[in-house]
C-alpha cells in the first residue's frame, strides 16, 4: 500500500489545481475522520492516560511535603499543648503521631524551617517545568513530533520520580523534583494537541476534554493511594505512582500514532496518509484517496521549521498577531493557574482533614469535565472564560475572610465553589489555546501557555506558607490575581465552530498579513 500512496499525494504541474481549490489537511481529516470511530476512541484513551500520572505527580507534594500531626508525650506537661508552637517546645516532650518518617518534614526535621525551605521542593517542580517547557515544547513542532515528546516527557518524569525515593536530604529531593517537573512540562500540551489533531472539528472540543476526565481520575486516585501509604514513608507514595508510568511508556511507543497534521506539514505525506488510513473506517478508503490527491504542498514558511529546533518559537515572537495572542493567553493562564495549583495545596490552611480536603477538590474536577464536555461546542470561548474566572476570583477572595465573619464550613464551601469555576475555566482555556494557533506552531504556543500555569505554581507555595497565619496572603491574592488577569481574554478572537489554520501563512491571511516573515 505504501508504494501506491505517492501518486495520491502529488500532482503534476499541468494538472495541479490552484491552492484555493485544493483541500487542506483539516478538510481531509474532516471528510475521512469526521465521524468518531472506535479506532479514534482507542487512540484518545491511550493518549489521555498520561493525564492520570500528570495529576498524581503535580499534587503529590500535598501529602509528601505536608507537616504531620503530633502529640505531647506527657499529657500533664506545662510547656506542651496541642495549641503550642511546636518550635518552642523541647523536642523530648512531643512526638509525631505516625511515629515513622511519614513526610519529608518529619524525616528531616523541617518543622521549624523557613517557608522558603518547606516550599522549595514544590517550587523546584514548577521551576523544572519552566525550563522543560522552553526546552521540549518546540521540539514537538519541529524535529520530534507530538508522540515522541510525550514519550520522552513521561519517561523523564517517571525515572526522576522513582529516583526521588533515594533522596537523603531536602536539597537532593528538590533536585529530583526539578527533573521530574522538567519532564512533566510538555505532557499536558502534547496530550491535548494529539487528541484534537486526530479528529474532525465537530469532535475537537470533546476529544480535547477527554484529557480532563483522565486528569480528574488521577487526581481522585491520589488521596486513595496516599491514604493506603499513610502509615509508611513518603517514599512509598512516589514508588506506587512512578512505576506505572514506566509501563505506560511501552504503550505509547507501540500503540500511539503520530499526529497526521504534524506529519503532513513536515513533508511526510506518506506517513500522514498511513495514519489517516489506520484511523478511517474501512469503507471510506476510496473517498480518502480522492481527497488526499488534492492536498497542496506545505508552505515554505512551515517546512522551514524543520531546519531549526526553535524556529517555531522564533516565529511566535516575530509575528505580531502570534506574539500578542501568546502573551494574552499566558496572562490568562497565570491567573487561572494561581488558583488551580494553589488551592489544592492550601486546603490545609482551612483546618480540615487533609485527605478529605484534597478528595473534595479532586471530585470537583469530574463535574467540571462534564460541564465542559456538554457545553464546549455551544458556548463561546471568550465569554465563558471571563465569567468563570470572575466567579472564581470573587469566591477565592471571600475565602480570605477570617472565621469570626464566616464559619469554617462556609469558607470551605466557597473554596470548593472557587475551585470548580477555576477548573472549568482552565479546561475551556486549554481547548481555546489549541484553536488560536496553526498546526505548525500549535504545540509551542500551547506549551507557552502551560509555562504560565507553571510560573504561577512557583509562587503558590510561598503564598500558601504565608497564608498559614493570614489567609489574605493566599486565598486573597489568588482571587485578586485571577480577577485582574481575566480581562486579557477580550482582545483574543472567538474560535467556536470555526476552522483552524494548519499553516502560519493561512492564519496571517485571516488577520491581514501582520508580521509576514518573508519566507
Amino acid at each position: 500500500m505504501a508504494e501506491s500512496t505517492a501518486p495520491l499525494l502529488h500532482q503534476s504541474p499541468a494538472n495541479a489545481a490552484s491552492d484555493e481549490n485544493r483541500a487542506t489537511i483539516d478538510e481531509v481529516i474532516e471528510k475521512c475522520l469526521g465521524s468518531f470511530g472506535w479506532r479514534q476512541f482507542l487512540q484518545c484513551i491511550l493518549v489521555s492516560i498520561a493525564k492520570v500520572f500528570d495529576a498524581q505527580l503535580v499534587f503529590i507534594s500535598a501529602y509528601t511535603d505536608a507537616e504531620p500531626t503530633w502529640h505531647c508525650i506527657e499529657s500533664n506537661s506545662t510547656s506542651c499543648s496541642s495549641s503550642s508552637d511546636i518550635c518552642k517546645i523541647p523536642r523530648h516532650e512531643w512526638a509525631w503521631d505516625a511515629g515513622s518518617p511519614q513526610t519529608i518534614i518529619s524525616e528531616w526535621s523541617l518543622q521549624c524551617a523557613s517557608p522558603f525551605i518547606k516550599g522549595l521542593p514544590a517550587s523546584s517542580f514548577f521551576m523544572g517545568s519552566l525550563v522543560g517547557g522552553f526546552t521540549l515544547a518546540t521540539l514537538a513542532d519541529s524535529s520530534l513530533g507530538r508522540k515522541n515528546v510525550l514519550l520522552l516527557s513521561c519517561l523523564t518524569m517517571s525515572l526522576a520520580s522513582l529516583a526521588t525515593i533515594f533522596s537523603t536530604n531536602i536539597w537532593i529531593y528538590s533536585a529530583f523534583r526539578f527533573i521530574s517537573g522538567f519532564g512533566w512540562s510538555s505532557i499536558g500540551t502534547c496530550v491535548v494537541v494529539l487528541l484534537t489533531e486526530k479528529v474532525g472539528k465537530n469532535w475537537r472540543g470533546r476529544a480535547g476534554s477527554m484529557s480532563f476526565l483522565f486528569f480528574t481520575l488521577g487526581y481522585i486516585s491520589l488521596p486513595g493511594i496516599a491514604y493506603m501509604c499513610r502509615t509508611s514513608s513518603w517514599r512509598s507514595l512516589y514508588m506506587y505512582t512512578s512505576v506505572p508510568i514506566i509501563l505506560y511508556c511501552f504503550l505509547v511507543y507501540f500503540l500511539v500514532t503520530e499526529s497526521p497534521k504534524w506529519l503532513y506539514i513536515r513533508g511526510r505525506e506518506e506517513e500522514a496518509f498511513a495514519v489517516i488510513k489506520g484511523l478511517a473506517p474501512e469503507n471510506d478508503m476510496c473517498l480518502m484517496s480522492s481527497y488526499l490527491s488534492s492536498m497542496p504542498q506545505p508552505h515554505k514558511q512551515d517546512t522551514n521549521l524543520n531546519q531549526n529546533f526553535y524556529s517555531s518559537f522564533s516565529i511566535l515572537l516575530k509575528i505580531k498577531w502570534a506574539r500578542n495572542r501568546m502573551v494574552e493567553v499566558m496572562v490568562l493562564c497565570f491567573g487561572i493557574g494561581m488558583v488551580y495549583y494553589g488551592m489544592p495545596l492550601a486546603v490545609g490552611n482551612l483546618g480540615y482533614n487533609m485527605y478529605l480536603s484534597v478528595l473534595f477538590n479532586a471530585l470537583l474536577e469530574l463535574p467540571s469535565y462534564l460541564v465542559v464536555f456538554i457545553i464546549v461546542d455551544s458556548w463561546k470561548r471568550r465569554g465563558s472564560i471571563f465569567w468563570l474566572s470572575v466567579l472564581c476570583g470573587i469566591l477565592s477572595f471571600l475565602c480570605a475572610y477570617p472565621g469570626r465573619y464566616l464559619s469554617d464550613a462556609a469558607r470551605m464551601g466557597m473554596e470548593l465553589g472557587s475551585f470548580f469555576f477555576d477548573c472549568t475555566a482552565c479546561n475551556f482555556l486549554l481547548i481555546y489555546a489549541t484553536e488560536l494557533f496553526p498546526t505548525s506552531i500549535r504545540n509551542t504556543a500551547t506549551s507557552m501557555a502551560r509555562q504560565a500555569f507553571a510560573l504561577s505554581g512557583v509562587f503558590s507555595p510561598a503564598l500558601i506558607a504565608a497564608g498559614q497565619t493570614n489567609t489574605l496572603f493566599s486565598y486573597g491574592v489568588f482571587g485578586i490575581v485571577t480577577l485582574l488577569c481575566s480581562v486579557f481574554v477580550f482582545p483574543l478572537p472567538e474560535t467556536m465552530g470555526g476552522a483552524i489554520a494548519d499553516k502560519v501563512h493561512e492564519e496571517e491571511e485571516s488577520v491581514g498579513g501582520e508580521g509576514n516573515l518573508g519566507v
